[in-house]
């Protein structure tokens, strides 16, 4: 199960222009017509083309079923009871866990048109989710951490563009990925359909395919502007970690699973006041959480209720 976000129209079109008027960083971006990927959409603003251009609007894959998500619980609620059941006594995370990251850098021909991003986005990358999983801009301390271990870079057309759920994709990870459960792998590149990147679940038996792909430009000083401070890598690994979006399931059932993030009905794009999606609930839509679709510049917080979500799924799966 992988987890997608998009570039909105905005996004596609500030790339497209730098390319216009001759960025380097962007010379290499085209829109993407079709594929397997589907729109994510904001209803409420259908007539103003949010969408991905080019795509139909339909179930959006980032979302999983209700069925879905039960089986996930239900995984998750069982591994703990055995680990507490083995321990004795529920399992305590450490004070602050630290990460170890792996970034590998997919270029088409080694220069910065085509993914081959400088050293100082990645350190800059790291920095910053060291902050925002620290509550450094406003959201709670995570107790995660992160340090950059090593920088792989690799000239490997047949792998770019990165192409989400392709035997391409399979087989550059089957390649690449390093470390154990606990060992957090990073892929940039130019991305397929508009995306911004995507990202695995933890689960219990570890395979080649688990970790994190987000687009180059999408690091600090990027060119995906408004998506270019570095928190698509911060949403990514949200859901490396085990949480889902905060508008999973819309305004109905248990929704992103985490009792003190607002329920939300759709996706939000830019950073909208006072919106709310769901006025029987309780509380305004968390336009301000990381697992929303906002912008980078919208974005600061994760809740207590993640953090405690984000710690049971680090000992049930990757500790």
């Amino acid at each position: 199960m992988t987890l997608r976000r998009t570039l909105s129209t905005v996004g596609v079109a500030a790339l497209l222009g730098a390319a216009l008027v001759g960025s380097p960083a962007a010379a290499s971006f085209a829109v993407g017509t079709g594929g397997d990927a589907v729109a994510c959409v904001d209803p409420a603003a259908l007539g103003a083309a949010k969408a991905r251009p080019g795509a139909t609007a339909k179930h959006d894959p980032n979302e999983l079923t209700a069925t879905e998500v039960a089986k996930r619980e239900k995984d998750l609620a069982d591994r703990t009871r055995l680990n507490n059941k083995l321990s004795g006594a529920p399992s305590a995370l450490a004070a602050t866990v630290t990460i170890e990251v792996v970034v590998h850098v997919i270029s088409e021909d080694g220069t910065r048109a085509n993914g081959s991003i400088p050293d100082s986005m990645i350190t800059n990358q790291i920095s910053i989710l060291n902050t925002s999983y620290a509550g450094g801009f406003g959201g709670a301390n995570t107790g995660f951490q992160f340090h950059l271990q090593s920088i792989d870079r690799q000239i490997a057309p047949a792998w770019y563009p990165i192409v989400d759920g392709s035997t391409a994709e399979k087989q550059m990870k089957a390649a690449l990925r390093t470390g154990t459960k606990a060992t957090l792998n990073i892929y940039t590149g130019l991305l397929s359909n508009n995306l911004l990147g995507w990202a695995t679940f933890p689960k219990t038996t570890l395979d080649t395919y688990d970790g994190v792909v987000i687009l180059a430009e999408s690091l600090p000083g990027g060119t995906a502007s408004p998506y270019n401070l570095g928190d698509t890598a911060t949403h990514e690994i949200g859901h490396w970690l085990n949480l889902y979006h905060t508008f999973q399931g819309g305004c109905n059932g248990g929704g992103d699973q985490v009792a003190d993030t607002p329920a939300e009905k759709s996706a939000a794009f830019g950073c909208p006041a006072n919106r709310d999606t769901c006025p029987s609930k309780a509380g305004l839509d968390p336009i301000h959480n990381y697992m929303d679709y906002t912008d980078d510049s919208c974005m600061y917080e994760f809740t207590a209720g993640q953090v405690a979500r984000m710690s049971a799924a680090w000992t049930a799966y990757r500790a």
